[in-house]
């Protein structure tokens, strides 16, 4: 078979197929995941057969699977039936301090992934899709309460994210004069337990709702942290604890404006004297610029309604909220926005 596509139509048909069974690859990496093939390849169980045995899995069907990882760089085998993990799979090891497991295993579950099957009709009305895509809840928290499964899996997923910008945000955050830190909305506390671990006589803890406690307990029992540290349960938009200062960490990106500027208030009314709001998020960039930003936006319009946004937008918050902005850092990918009450 013939063609008469110039080079530049191929790059872009092959382009275009790669984003189009993009959500094949996300699939493929959720099976490596639930399977466990990082930690299985770590410990020497190396073959389809092995791993086959040990998951109860198709011995056929995962052969094709451990050739397809081959085909995505995250696996290699020299003879086709031992393989070794890449760097790139080791992302999915449960013990690894860059793992992306729990966003892997979370995003590509029911509660993220049906809604995105609806992503034309967020377009289309503008409105989140979880109560179309899955039936009565409101909202994705609403249904990760009752799904303690998944919701655990996002909360690994959210540790994902907070650890790889964790010990770059305690490094910037100024806690020297600071004698209680709450992580408002902190799941179980990544941010602030990498802050504890830096000024030891810090006193931290998570605000967040009543089923996240649990993990935030153990999280820091792991890390030794627990006679500085609590979990309180609650809702953010009713009240929130009072405390000098507060680590709003990927919280924001969740709501409309409306809601963040409440959250905001509720933080500003229980500040300390002197006290700082520490607002830790993405911020979106020029037009074209790449990046997750742009891309997580999309994420939070179907998701939640929320939005990701520019630095101006999230001034205007501030300003609505009665705080004022006085720096901006990085913390990986993530800005450090600090602020005051006005």
């Amino acid at each position: 078979m013939t063609t008469n596509l110039l080079p530049s139509a191929l790059q872009d048909h092959d382009r275009m197929m790669g984003m189009l069974t993009g959500f094949w690859v996300s699939q493929i990496v959720r099976a490596a995941a639930v399977f466990n093939l990082a930690d299985h390849l770590a410990s020497g169980i190396d073959t389809p057969d092995a791993i086959a045995d040990v998951e109860s899995t198709d011995p056929d069907a995962t052969r094709r699977l451990m050739r397809t990882c081959a085909s995505l760089g995250l696996v290699t085998s020299t003879d086709g039936v031992h393989f070794t993990a890449t760097s790139l799979l080791g992302t999915l090891r449960k013990d690894d301090p860059n793992s992306l497991r729990g966003m892997v295993l979370a995003t590509g579950a029911p509660g993220h992934w049906l809604p995105w099957s609806r992503f034309p009709d967020a377009v289309r009305s503008g409105d989140q899709q979880i109560k179309a895509a899955l039936g009565t809840f409101d909202t994705i928290f609403d249904y990760y309460a009752e799904h303690v499964d998944e919701a655990g899996l996002f909360t690994e997923g959210m540790s994902n994210l907070s650890a790889a910008a964790a010990i770059e945000a305690a490094k910037v955050i100024d806690t020297r004069d600071v004698d209680s830190a709450l992580d408002i909305g902190g799941a179980n506390g990544e941010v602030i337990r990498a802050m504890m671990r830096a000024n030891p006589v810090l006193r931290g803890g998570v605000f967040d709702l009543p089923h996240v406690v649990p993990d935030a307990l153990e999280a820091a029992r792991n890390d030794g942290l627990q006679e500085r540290f609590t979990a309180i349960g609650g809702d953010f938009f009713e009240s929130i604890p009072a405390a000098d200062l507060y680590v709003v960490k990927y919280i924001l990106h969740d709501w409309d404006d409306e809601s963040c500027i409440r959250i905001l208030k509720n933080c500003r009314a229980a500040l300390q004297e002197g006290g700082r709001i520490v607002v830790i998020d993405y911020i979106v960039g020029e037009l074209g610029e790449p990046g997750t930003a742009p891309i997580m936006d999309m994420n939070m319009l179907v998701m939640t309604g929320g939005r990701e946004r520019d630095i101006t937008e999230f001034d205007a918050l501030f300003q609505s909220a009665g705080l004022r902005r006085t720096t901006v850092s990085r913390a990986g990918a993530f800005a450090v926005i600090e602020t005051v009450a006005i």
